[in-house]
């Protein structure tokens, strides 16, 4: 299995699917699903390089459950699992 590696202030993020059936039971073809939003954090770069030298980690962790910019980021397909990779300014907020 392969696995994503993020650099800097990236951060890579397991989207969570949008549902298939409304809860009338209409099943939405793939054009009407909105983009996802939310997913889990599977792993973060190493911070941001401050010009002095200095790295600031980031907040989110690996395993956060986070909401994000809706059109943020570079979508990965990768050994059939959907992906987003994105900076950490993209990451609206973490579900606790």
């Amino acid at each position: 299995m392969a696995k994503l590696v993020p650099i800097g202030d990236h951060v890579v993020i397991k989207v969570e699917m949008a549902k298939e059936t409304m809860k009338s039971g209409i099943v939405l073809p793939d054009s009407a699903k909105e983009k996802p939003q939310q997913g889990t954090v599977m792993a973060v770069g190493s911070g941001v390089m401050l010009d002095n030298g200095t790295r600031i980690p980031l907040e989110v962790k690996k395993g956060d459950k986070v909401f994000y910019s809706k059109y943020s980021g570079n979508e990965i397909k990768l050994d059939d699992e959907e992906y987003v990779v994105l900076s950490q300014h993209d990451i609206l907020a973490i579900v606790k």
